[in-house]
């Protein structure tokens, strides 16, 4: 989201009202994100209630007021992951979205094999690759940012997760095939 840079500048400069402001551009999709994430409301009002304070803190040390979105995002990503690290959980996400966006030819084979199974079978890594390629909408230059890793780390990661997802699912299809 493009935000008036010189809100930004104000809001680096300590003006709580600008930062305010910002923050409520950017509610929905930061409820969105933190909700996909954690899994309940609860859990994503807190994310997004410790990240709002982490970026009102950390705010002046931003360095490009144009990525004020994506170094608020990677902030609440951190936090998600701090979150379901405490509780020991996996990153959830909607299993049907994320089908149709991966392969909408072939949604009804693919559906017979849960892909929950089959991202399980990937590494965190290739996981992640995954869910903010397709899920989120995110490109690879956000992604890099988010995960805090090269260019081309990432496309590896996606590519060898692409490759290994289709694997699984073929696998998956293989075996309910057989079962008919």
């Amino acid at each position: 989201m493009k935000h008036d840079l010189h809100m930004v500048k104000r809001a680096m400069n300590g003006d709580a009202e600008s930062f305010e402001q910002l923050l409520f551009k950017e509610e929905k999709m930061l409820y969105a994100k933190a909700l996909s994430y954690v899994g309940k409301n609860e859990d994503a009002l807190d994310v997004i209630q410790e990240t709002a304070y982490k970026a009102f803190i950390a705010i002046k040390q931003l360095r490009n007021k144009e990525y004020f979105s994506t170094w608020l995002f990677r902030i609440l990503i951190r936090e998600c992951y701090k979150l379901l690290k405490e509780r020991d959980q996996v990153i959830p996400y909607e299993e049907r979205e994320l089908l149709l966006k991966l392969d909408q030819k072939q949604e009804e084979d693919i559906q017979s094999f849960h892909l929950s199974e089959a991202l399980l079978r990937l590494s965190p890594a290739h996981q992640s690759a995954i869910i903010l390629y397709y899920y989120h909408d995110l490109s690879i230059a956000d992604m890099a940012a988010v995960m805090e890793k090269p260019i081309g780390t990432v496309k590896t990661n996606l590519r060898r997760a692409k490759k290994g997802l289709r694997v699984e699912l073929e696998r998956g299809y293989g075996i309910n095939e057989k079962a008919i």
